[in-house]
């Protein structure tokens, strides 16, 4: 009788134990993007739609974008060159998630037509910007092949957006009665 009382306690402690390391295994398989913040990745969790998912990614592209000229313009005493490589690899980052949440959208058969054109404009914006860069920006060794990768990616992004506005459910007709 001691012996089966034991054994099932075992089994119990056993049981306990396995369920406890399951929500650790769940948060370990989580992916964590590392160049958005906690309160970015909240503000993108709580987006109700692809649309303003969307619209935040491009949000956070362009402070990235902004950030990466302030810095060139006023470079910080240490870590300068990693803050550079960093926020033009976050900008990327953006620019990359916000063009996947389109085709997304497009799978889903979701409105995402503010979505699309806002990626269209803000993409030729960026490109502005990172074009002059690459035309001779200062200390352009530093980040050349980052600058590369966004202007490449961003170049890929308004492709995208200008083929999905063609494939984009046309907005609903309203007939009056």
């Amino acid at each position: 009788m001691k012996r089966r009382f034991l054994l099932a306690v075992l089994v119990l402690l056993a049981g306990f134990g396995a369920c406890s390391l399951m929500p650790a295994r769940a948060a370990a398989q989580r992916v964590e993007k590392d160049y958005l913040s906690s309160v970015e990745a909240g503000k993108v969790r709580d987006a109700e739609t692809v649309n303003d998912r969307i619209k935040l990614f491009l949000t956070f592209a362009e402070d990235r974008l902004t950030k990466f000229q302030y810095e060139l313009e006023h470079p910080s005493s240490n870590k300068h060159t990693e803050m550079l490589n960093y926020l033009m690899n976050s900008y990327i980052g953006c620019v990359d998630d916000a063009a996947d949440l389109i085709q997304l959208g497009l799978e889903k058969q979701d409105n995402i037509r503010q979505g699309i054109d806002l990626m269209a404009a803000k993409s030729k914006d960026f490109l502005e910007i990172l074009r002059k860069y690459a035309s001779g920006g200062p200390e352009l060794e530093v980040y050349k092949d980052n600058l590369d990768d966004a202007v490449q990616g961003t170049e890929d992004a308004l492709r995208e957006a200008e083929k999905a506005k063609k494939k984009a459910a046309p907005p609903p007709i309203r007939r009056k009665n």
